[in-house]
């Protein structure tokens, strides 16, 4: 399939009630609202095909952007193209949960993820970090340096509440995550947690949102998840 077949396939599944969802989350046009379901049986003829990928991210429509990351090559990709696709990354949908997902399945994904947290700029360092809760959820746990897993922790304690509000949620989710899905530091997380309290996010034009990590692990322990890892990362 070339760029234009794809682009009328995903045309023909949007959906006006998803397509307003996804512009109250920070989308704009162009866009159809596809669900991101609907794109798994075009993702199964294609399978993995970065040239594709490539094209379709560079059309800056946001249902071709986010299937892009479905059939991409992470493996393939440089540092200098993961920072190309965060250069188009508008809004959070986009930089957590379509380019920090990609590089999450690459051999490159701390040291990258490394260089977005510690860049000062919002929407990169929400991939950066938001790029670790996929790592920490899926990967074994031998793969990652407890001692720097425990210095982000003290970073998050330390800036939470003064950081940009995309970059706060994306915090507070590898706070929770590390206290789930990485053992070694389960009792650390929980303590970090609880000692930082709920999290306020503000939101353009809605009220401030609350989040807290603590309850969230406590919750899920006692439902058995601790531990938890992810077969898969993308779709």
């Amino acid at each position: 399939m070339n760029v234009e077949m794809v682009m009328q396939e995903l045309e023909a599944l949007g959906k006006e009630r998803t397509k307003k969802i996804y512009i109250s989350n920070g989308a704009h046009e162009p866009l159809w609202g596809v669900g991101t379901g609907a794109m798994k049986p075009i993702a199964k003829k294609i399978k993995i095909n970065q040239p594709l990928a490539e094209a379709l991210y560079a059309t800056g429509n946001y249902d071709a952007m986010y299937f892009a990351g479905i059939i991409a090559d992470p493996k393939a990709m440089t540092e200098s193209d993961f920072d190309r696709w965060m250069d188009a990354a508008y809004f959070y949908m986009l930089s957590n949960f379509v380019v920090a997902v990609t590089l999450s399945e690459s051999d490159i994904a701390q040291e990258v993820a490394d260089k977005w947290i510690a860049s000062g700029e919002e929407l990169r360092m929400s991939a950066g970090w938001s790029c670790y809760c996929w790592l920490l959820g899926n990967r074994q746990d031998v793969e990652f340096a407890e001692s720097k897993i425990s210095t982000m922790l003290d970073l998050v304690k330390n800036t939470i509440h003064d950081s940009p509000e995309r970059t706060k949620s994306a915090m507070n989710n590898f706070l929770y995550t590390v206290g789930l899905s990485y053992l070694p530091l389960h009792e650390k997380a929980v303590e970090t947690a609880k000692a930082l309290g709920p999290v306020e996010v503000k939101r353009d034009k809605k009220k401030s949102g609350f989040l807290n990590a603590y309850e969230s692990i406590i919750k899920d322990v006692e439902k058995g998840r601790i531990g938890f890892k992810r077969k898969y990362v993308r779709c």
